[in-house]
């Protein structure tokens, strides 16, 4: 009898650690449960990657505005049309830029220089990382004259704070920058 009863215990236990493995063994699920531990990074990692384009892309866009509207200053069409900083600042948007821009945010600076050597190409930042709008003036000067031309504007950084390192700035937006420095064509005026 006793023997009939170690047996019907053990016969109990049999199906309790059956169930036991079962779960272990039982992976339903379990693609969702990871998908769902990794998904948040990956999304933000995708998110990420597409707003660092976005400003490179940006980035390419004000190189080719500034030079295009430099390029004006360089055959002296801006110096016949007596262009100022506004002047100068509406063509740079003019030439595609104004759709991802706000144009009224734009810095231009633009100078003359004795010789390439002696160009002043100093930062234009004030300590806590802004443009300091006291220091930018537009000079086109006339025929044969050097001239450098920069163009800043602030990106505003969303997700990527990363794309802010090492710049100096408030955290929030990355200092995109042009710079074209050449000699005017010698025009009489």
């Amino acid at each position: 009898m006793a023997a009939a009863q170690s047996g019907a215990s053990a016969g109990a236990a049999a199906p309790a650690r059956r169930k036991g493995r079962g779960f272990w063994r039982n992976n339903r699920g379990a693609t969702a449960v990871e998908f769902g531990l990794i998904a948040l990074p990956f999304l933000g990692l995708i998110a990420g990657l597409l707003e660092t384009g976005l400003m490179m892309f940006a980035d390419s866009a004000l190189d080719q505005a500034t030079n295009r509207a430099a390029r004006m200053i360089r055959t002296g069409q801006a110096q016949q049309q007596n262009f100022n900083t506004n002047s100068f600042r509406n063509e740079v948007c003019s030439g595609g830029v104004a759709t991802m821009f706000d144009c009224t945010k734009l810095k231009i600076d633009v100078r003359t220089a004795t010789d390439f050597a002696s160009m002043n190409l100093a930062s234009q930042d004030k300590p806590d990382g802004s443009v300091d709008d006291a220091s930018l003036t537009y000079n086109a000067g006339h025929g044969s004259d050097i001239v450098v031309v920069r163009t800043y504007y602030d990106w505003p950084i969303l997700l990527n704070r990363l794309a802010t390192f090492g710049e100096g700035q408030d955290g929030k937006t990355r200092r995109l920058t042009s710079t074209v420095a050449f000699r005017n064509e010698p025009f009489n005026w």
